[in-house]
């Protein structure tokens, strides 16, 4: 089993420690509420916070509930599969977290005696106008969730958004963080995960290197020999790369230059290789460039 098993185990369990926790602090506010009520005359703030207390704990104690038989079936159902790279648990605990920030916020309202039906009908109006201002924002979300919910993407993932190409490291519900070769972060909104074409190495479970350079079209050679020469500069990772993918193509030919690109494949994702590789063919590349084939 994975240690990332281990570590949801754990969680759940003390989710449902906390849960007894939040349980017996609810029953004595109510406890209270019901033999104590006339304390509540002498001290009308005290009646504020234990209300707002109450509303908090009660639509906390819901969603916890909610999450840990979530939880619990979907382990089950899982049959204690390795959950490292789980979006339903990623986008499960994403929902919890908005679910309880708003019935926090809601609560502090009570606390200041704000009365929610009155400021729900108020703001009304107010709400679609923000809905229609924010309909950007609103969309990542949906998508964020969307992509949470589905096995498309995964952390871990190494992908190609559009022009943005990285492993991904976190999704949230307004955008995805990718980390690139150069291990520069990169923050893509969701909205671009349905606008763009998206490729993703990790589900084909492998990963192409491809490097594009021009030459000279006054050195001799042929893209032959061109292809010789840069397949024997790699001789010692041979038994890295699959067979036989190995292809040098001519991209364009001008009047001073030629554009060439060869890629190759790599049955598993493998940073390091991956940059002891393109720094051989880089090097044999500049080598050809100054002195020709």
């Amino acid at each position: 089993m994975m240690l990332t098993d281990a570590v949801y185990k754990r969680k759940n369990r003390k989710e449902r420690i906390l849960f007894l926790a939040k349980l017996l602090a609810y029953l004595a506010i109510v406890y209270f509420n019901l033999n104590h009520a006339a304390t509540y005359d002498k001290f009308p703030w005290l009646f504020r916070i234990t209300n707002a207390l109450s509303f908090f704990l009660g639509a906390n104690l819901v969603i916890s509930l909610a999450w840990i038989l979530i939880i619990s079936w979907y382990t089950r159902r899982r049959l204690n599969k390795p959950v490292e790279k789980d979006n339903f648990m990623l986008g499960l605990n994403r929902i919890s977290s908005v679910l309880n920030t708003v019935f926090f916020i809601l609560s502090v309202m009570i606390l200041f005696g704000i009365d929610l039906l009155k400021f729900v009908t108020s703001i009304t109006i107010v709400a679609a106008a923000i809905a229609l201002l924010s309909k950007d924002y609103i969309t990542n979300i949906i998508n964020g969730l969307i992509i949470m919910f589905s096995d498309q993407l995964s952390l871990g993932d190494h992908v190609k958004i559009g022009d943005y190409k990285g492993k991904i490291l976190d999704i949230t519900l307004i955008n995805l963080v990718l980390q690139n070769d150069d291990d520069e972060i990169m923050i893509v909104p969701n909205s671009l995960v349905f606008t763009a074409i998206v490729v993703n190495q990790s589900k084909q479970n492998i990963k192409k290197l491809i490097i594009e350079f021009e030459l000279d079209r006054k050195l001799a050679f042929t893209p032959d020999q061109l292809e010789t020469r840069l397949k024997n500069s790699i001789t010692a990772f041979e038994s890295h790369y699959a067979k036989g993918s190995f292809l040098l193509r001519t991209m364009e030919i001008k009047k001073d230059h030629v554009l060439f690109k060869v890629q190759l494949t790599l049955p598993v994702a493998d940073k390091q290789l991956e940059q002891q590789l393109r720094r051989t063919l880089n090097t044999e590349i500049i080598s050809i460039a100054e002195k020709g084939v």
